[in-house]
């Protein structure tokens, strides 16, 4: 294994991680959207981003180990796993995890704030990456020094509730042109019930932006509060 190779499997099998819910769904976001995908959502998070929709990943959930996680994985019988939070990398076996599963031929997804590094995480990995905007009070929080880490397997995601972000992420895009145009995609994503697609697609027309729209499919296919979708 790329990054932890010090351990042997039988003991990275045993590491525990405290994992909020494990489900199937669609893949909703990023450009990987519309596959079937196995999801390991961790419990905790640094920020408090305003309009989170997954607050109760903050705490709850229950102690697994990477043998059990993989167990439930497996049953899906898919090859598409996102490994997400709360905020994944506050737990360090997380990287076990994540080689893991590289070893075992999954195509495997990895949702971060942005906010911690990313250095560690196995080469092999879609590192999908957010770049918060003012209105998520967490701006002040981005890593920036991550995007130099970032490379063609990776994407960035900036969430975007109204104008003013719009214009942030614009200038973003800018100022990190260097980095951002080695990456495989960036998206823009309008906040759930603030921001309408519709609006910020013209915003993106309008300007020509290189940039996706991002629609969280899965809160138009099923209720946007359920759980385990």
């Amino acid at each position: 294994m790329s990054t932890v190779a010090y351990l042997s499997v039988q003991e990275i099998l045993e590491l525990k991680l405290l994992v909020n819910e494990i489900f199937l769904s669609i893949q909703g976001e990023s450009t990987f959207a519309g596959y079937p995908c196995s999801f390991v959502r961790l419990t905790g998070c640094n920020l408090r981003c305003r309009w989170c929709d997954t607050t109760y990943a903050f705490s709850g959930g229950k102690l697994m180990s990477i043998a059990t996680i993989l167990d439930q994985i497996k049953a899906y019988s898919v090859p598409l796993v996102e490994i997400t939070g709360g905020e994944p990398l506050l737990q360090k076996n997380i990287l076990y995890l994540l080689s893991f599963l590289c070893d075992l031929g999954y195509e495997v997804l990895l949702e971060t704030s942005g906010s911690l590094p990313i250095d560690n995480v196995d080469p092999r990995v879609h590192r999908i990456v957010d770049l918060k905007c003012p209105s998520s009070g967490q701006s002040e929080h981005n890593l920036l020094a991550n995007l130099k880490k970032l490379g063609e397997r990776d994407e960035l995601k900036f969430v975007i509730a109204d104008r003013k972000d719009y214009e942030w992420a614009k200038t973003k895009l800018v100022e990190e042109k260097v980095w951002i145009e080695k990456i495989k995609a960036v998206s823009f994503s309008p906040v759930f019930g603030e921001l309408e697609p519709q609006v910020l697609s013209q915003w993106i027309l309008e300007d020509k932006l290189k940039v996706r729209l991002g629609l969280q499919i899965h809160k138009y296919i099923w209720d946007p509060s359920m759980r385990g979708v």
